[in-house]
């Protein structure tokens, strides 16, 4: 049984529908180990010092950032805490868009909601509504520590949340060198075109996914295991769902009455923007809290080093 990333809830306007945020994948690829082709050995990779040649314990690593050849800056841990979202384990949606209007090459990875504990009709209510109107919703979410922008969409019974590429991480295929032009300066006569297209309806069937497999995969796992018979080998906390937050969309809640004052304030984006700026601010005057803490206690343990 797979285990949820994390437990928390999709908000759009007032309501808030508690979800489970479950792995969309599966990965099937097969992991190699080096060794010393002299006894077989594995290969052991070190943190290594490039000035003294000496290995560096885990403990005396940081994190720095190459501003220009050869010279960081040092990012401590309290800097990374203090730039961290603040809504974790929410999928926030900011607004709903076409499915069409997003490109392939926007989409991602893929995730499945599952509602939470009597959570089912919210999950329902939104899923059906997005089947209707052929709407995606588009939002943030944080997975660990990084936050993604996100779709949720519906597809047969699931909400699946892809996530999605920011626009900065996309090459424009302008880039490159692509033929201009349509068929008339490339001379292409209506009769290739029309035999290309006979083509591809002589081609043309049902997606079927399932028919497709990894053929490399599979003849390569046939080799390992022919190898394993003729002895060629070398030996060498489940999240807690009683909590539900405030307006969340179980199964008893009022929906209509949700809706209703979602509508009242443009889908509650009026009112809730305050809300969540007064969020973040507190969430950023925590941190900097934080932030100081940690200065103060590592400034601490330096002069104890040097004393």
């Amino acid at each position: 049984m797979a285990r949820p990333i994390w437990t928390g809830t999709l908000s759009f306007g007032l309501l808030n529908i508690p979800v489970k945020l479950m792995t969309g994948e599966r990965r099937v690829d097969l992991h190699f180990r080096m060794l010393d082709s002299r006894n077989k050995a594995p290969i052991r990779y070190e943190r290594v010092n490039e000035e003294t040649g000496e290995e560096v314990p885990w403990k005396e690593i940081v994190k720095a950032f190459e501003y220009d050849k050869g010279n960081y800056v040092v990012i401590e841990e309290a800097d990374i805490a203090a730039a961290a979202p603040d809504h974790k384990e929410t999928v926030d949606i900011d607004t709903f868009v076409d499915a069409a209007a997003i490109g392939p090459q926007f989409y991602d990875k893929p995730y499945v909601l599952e509602p939470g504990k009597k959570a089912e009709k919210g999950y329902v209510l939104l899923r059906e509504v997005l089947q209707r109107t052929g709407k995606v919703g588009v939002g943030r979410v944080v997975i660990r520590t990084r936050e993604y922008l996100a779709a949720v969409m519906p597809h047969e019974d699931a909400l699946l949340l892809m996530i999605l590429r920011y626009a900065q991480e996309i090459v424009d295929p302008a880039d490159y060198k692509l033929p201009e032009g349509g068929l008339a300066k490339w001379k292409i006569s209506s009769r290739e075109v029309d035999m290309a297209q006979q083509l591809i309806d002589s081609m043309s069937s049902g997606w079927k996914p399932e028919q497709y497999k990894d053929d490399f995969r599979q003849r390569l796992h046939k080799v390992i295991e022919q190898r394993v018979k003729s002895k060629q080998v070398v030996r060498g906390k489940v999240s807690d769902e009683s909590k539900l937050p405030e307006n969340a969309a179980t199964n008893v809640i009022d929906f209509a009455e949700l809706l209703k004052r979602s509508l009242a304030k443009k889908g509650g984006r009026g009112a809730a923007e305050p809300a969540k700026k007064s969020a973040r601010k507190a969430a950023k005057k925590t941190a900097t809290k934080a932030a100081k803490k940690g200065a103060r206690k590592v400034a601490r343990k330096s002069a104890r080093k040097s004393a």
